[in-house]
């Protein structure tokens, strides 16, 4: 599990193209049957990734938790961007298909993974924050997430967004957790622009074919920079950033937060006018 410590707003005002890549963009999530974790100490969000190809791999438990097991003190949203998939929690197994999201609530020992076609496997996107109550296991298929249209052709930003884990949906104690599918044609994801000073937000970029790449935005509304991102790779946004992205197709891409709530709409917008 590698450590990203959180920056103030001057140092990241000052950083080169290689130290932002380095504090705030997750380069490797999925390798065969392998986990890859970054334990951010913005809200100290735990983004993470499990790729079971020819065995079923379990949550393991690491040194910097200090905890006896990985949800001793912390529960976890999981959706799967890849193959059909299994998750058993203790002794309850439950089938994970493309786009579909599981929550594990804290105090579940045993979590494990597998995928049901090695020559297809599942990509399960891990996010986990700490947790004070325990809520249950639930499963929202893709079809339940209450998907929603919005964008439009002119301004090249048609999209399907799905909300799982929030105030409306699934019962989490901080984490909030969906995902936004572009239409062919539309590049541009998050409009209006915005922050929410009250939680941090981990954005997870997948379906972006080969040859092309995201433009990710972040920084203050008023001194933006940018990543440039591949499928499967994440982008750690602190509570004072902005947050958009602009591709050289459409692709899709999973938003996580933590912090005070979980109320899906707390945002401040940001006039496009006034962004620099």
């Amino acid at each position: 599990m590698i450590q990203r410590f959180a920056n103030g707003i001057n140092e990241v005002k000052q950083m080169d193209t290689e130290e932002l890549r380095e504090n705030f963009l997750v380069e490797k999530l999925f390798e065969e049957n392998t986990f890859h974790f970054v334990y951010s100490h913005y809200d100290r969000v735990i983004i993470g990734g499990i790729m079971p190809v020819s065995k079923t791999v379990v949550l393991p438990n690491y040194k910097n938790l200090r905890a006896d097991y990985f949800l001793e003190r912390r529960e976890l949203g999981i959706i799967n961007v890849g193959g059909n998939g299994e998750i058993k929690v203790e002794d309850k197994s439950y089938l994970v298909n493309k786009l579909d999201c599981l929550y594990v609530g804290k105090g579940n020992k045993k979590v494990s993974f597998k995928s049901l076609d090695k020559n297809n496997p599942a990509k399960f996107y891990l996010l986990s924050a700490p947790a004070h109550h325990t809520y249950k296991v639930q499963l929202m298929k893709k079809e339940k997430a209450s998907p929603l249209d919005l964008g439009a052709v002119e301004t090249a930003n048609q999209r399907t967004v799905y909300k799982y884990i929030h105030a409306e949906g699934l019962k989490s104690c901080q984490l909030v957790m969906g995902l936004t599918v572009l239409k062919p044609g539309s590049v541009w994801n998050t409009i209006p622009t915005h922050v929410h000073d009250r939680r941090m937000e981990a954005y997870f970029y997948f379906d972006v074919p080969d040859n092309q790449r995201v433009f990710h935005f972040m920084g203050q509304p008023q001194q933006t920079r940018h990543i440039l991102v591949a499928s499967d790779q994440a982008l750690i946004s602190p509570p004072w950033s902005i947050h958009s992205g602009c591709g050289t197709s459409n692709y899709s891409f999973i938003w996580g937060m933590a912090g005070e709530n979980y109320n899906y709409t707390d945002m401040d917008v940001i006039d496009i006018k006034d962004v620099r």
